[in-house]
């Protein structure tokens, strides 16, 4: 008893000297109140407080799933092709990685074929580049079948 004692001497001094004024959230309603209890409540607030993508919370054959389903619009903007082998390379060798000692839920996730990518990476780079405009030749002056005569 004696320390809640202490305690409250120490809240009450700091009461006194202002040090409880002005801070951040006074006088709002606490966040979530209300709100039916969630058992993960803080690490959706710790996703959402430090701007996290929420996929990191999936098991990894499903992040591998959701990677290749996003890989068209991973490689859309990559400059060369090397640079698109690159990108599926790596991904495959995390496949690959994970097909070797699987955890997690089972699911089907397979490698993914090069050659398939950078070809639809060439089809989109084809639409989406319009052909340059062919300059049409300087019209020609056309001679008559047949030459005047001059007569002087």
């Amino acid at each position: 008893m004696r320390w809640e004692a202490s305690v409250e001497a120490q809240i009450r001094a700091a009461q006194e000297r202002g040090e409880f004024d002005n801070l951040p959230g006074a006088g709002k309603p606490i966040a979530g109140r209300g709100t039916p209890y969630d058992e993960s409540w803080w690490i959706k607030s710790f996703l959402e407080r430090e701007q996290l993508p929420t996929n990191l919370l999936l098991p990894t054959p499903l992040l591998l799933r959701r990677r290749i389903e996003q890989l068209p619009d991973e490689v859309r903007d990559l400059p060369t092709e090397q640079a698109v082998r690159a990108v599926v390379a790596d991904l495959n060798a995390e496949v690959l990685a994970w097909l070797r000692n699987p955890s997690g839920p089972r699911v089907v996730v397979r490698p993914v074929n090069v050659d398939e990518v950078v070809r639809r990476w060439r089809n989109e780079r084809r639409k989406a580049v319009p052909p340059a405009p062919v300059a049409e030749p300087p019209a020609r002056r056309r001679r008559s079948w047949f030459r005047r005569r001059r007569t002087a």
